[in-house]
């Protein structure tokens, strides 16, 4: 059933979604004019938040591109490639190859969520070359592990209201993530989802007229670079040289044991650091990181040019007040049992506008939380019912996926279909049990 309803989305995204780009600009002009037709902005003062706001996501695009290319550098080392390409022929089958890589990433965005978008374009591209797979399902099911990040580990949202002195604190208290991220209710819809994903994205493989193969091309050359010369000169005996790697490399990692020894947790800084020393240390030479360095920046550039007008439309949506807006419409219908449920929905709908977990906290916590105080709602859950919202719309939303599509070659349309097939199936989940609860 889910391969027939996965067939005319995909083939309506692939005729109708436009390039990413062209996504965020239709994304401003809607963002602009729902402000000042349901918001009332004056069109001077519209234009003077969105350019404001531009470059205010500048910090966060590049530790996004570095996740891109520190994760590259590090899976392209020769001794993790070597394990991966043993891992890949674990999948004798290209369904195999689909619950692999969905569990895989699964399991790594619960961890972290940067670390679960590299993990598993890295890993889908490696079954590739491995397997005969449709290549847009493989990637789509790496990116579908991602839906799981906010009720995992890293999710912003339940770190932030567990963090001593945070906006809300006066509000709330400090909310222990024993409550929210660990919750039974929350684990539930972690486990759900960890056993819907990889059945539903197997079902949804196309028969094999249909299927569409990877051009190996995208995947590289996998030969490895060629021997030096006989004559060879200083200089690349200096950049083929693993003493100079070493001595930069392996301080890096002790930082890292002494970072987490120290009690220290993951975020994005401490994930690109990781991957890049990491990355340098097994990479052994200058030479091999710089080659992989080449090949991992040419799908960056749609983080570099995307990013500034996701900003931009950040700003439009909180400056003019039109995201809470949105919330409040979601509030008016509900009741203390039903507002966890509703803030998962209007949080859903926010996150197209502002992808960004700790950003659309900022905007509908003010509206969520006296409305959960004056129902009588559990806080708890409404939190999290915002978190997941905001984590379940990305499978909508290519902001997210750009990282991964950079490193698998691919473009938005290319695996939107399947997402929007899973959108359904992981908002009745994680919808049900908020509403069930």
């Amino acid at each position: 059933m889910l391969r027939f309803l996965s067939r005319p989305a995909t083939r309506m995204m692939e005729r109708w979604l436009p390039d990413a780009f062209i996504f965020v600009l239709v994304l401003t002009l809607v963002a602009m004019i729902a402000a000042i037709g349901i918001q009332g902005t004056n069109p001077v003062e519209l234009v003077r938040y969105w350019g404001d706001g531009f470059w205010s996501l500048l910090s966060f695009s590049m530790q996004m591109l570095l996740v891109l290319v520190t994760g590259y550098i590090l899976a392209s080392s020769p001794p993790v490639k070597k394990l991966l390409a043993a891992l890949a022929t674990k999948a004798q089958s290209g369904g195999a190859a689909i619950i692999m890589v969905t569990v895989v990433s699964l399991a790594a965005s619960w961890i972290n969520w940067g670390f679960g978008l590299v993990v598993g374009a890295i890993f889908a591209r490696e079954l590739a070359r491995q397997v005969k797979v449709d290549y847009r399902l493989l990637v789509a099911s790496a990116y579908s592990g991602f839906v799981i990040w906010h009720g995992g580990i890293s999710g912003s949202i339940p770190l932030t209201v567990a963090t001593e002195g945070h906006f809300t604190a006066e509000q709330i208290g400090v909310i222990p993530t024993s409550e929210t991220i660990f919750a039974w209710w929350n684990l539930l819809i972690v486990v759900l989802i960890f056993i819907a994903l990889p059945i539903a994205n197997r079902m949804m493989m196309p028969s094999e007229a249909e299927t569409v193969l990877v051009d190996h091309r995208v995947l590289g050359n996998d030969e490895g670079l060629p021997p030096l010369p006989a004559d060879a000169t200083p200089s690349q005996r200096m950049e083929n040289s693993r003493i100079l790697m070493y001595l930069v490399g392996i301080p890096g990692i002790v930082w890292l044991l002494l970072y987490f020894f120290g009690g220290g947790g993951l975020n994005l800084n401490v994930v690109n650091f990781a991957f890049l020393f990491i990355g340098l240390t097994l990479h052994g030479t200058a030479r091999s990181l710089l080659a992989a360095l080449d090949d991992a920046v040419k799908g960056g550039a749609g983080i570099v040019i995307q990013f500034p007008f996701y900003a931009g439309i950040m700003a439009i949506m909180t400056q003019t007040g039109l995201a809470a807006t949105i919330s409040e419409w979601f509030v008016a219908l509900a009741t203390e049992r039903s507002l966890p449920f509703w803030s998962f929905i209007s949080a859903g709908i926010v996150n197209i506008f502002v992808p960004s977990g700790g950003g659309q906290w900022a905007v509908q916590a003010p509206i969520m939380l006296p409305a959960a105080e004056s129902l009588g709602a559990d806080i708890n859950k409404v939190i999290m019912g915002v978190a997941w919202g905001d984590a379940w719309t990305n499978l909508l939303q290519p902001f997210w996926a750009l990282p991964m599509l950079g490193i698998a070659g691919l473009k938005a349309r290319d695996i939107m279909g399947f997402c929007v097939v899973l959108l359904l199936i992981t908002g009745v989940i994680i919808g049900g049990i908020l509403w069930l609860i």
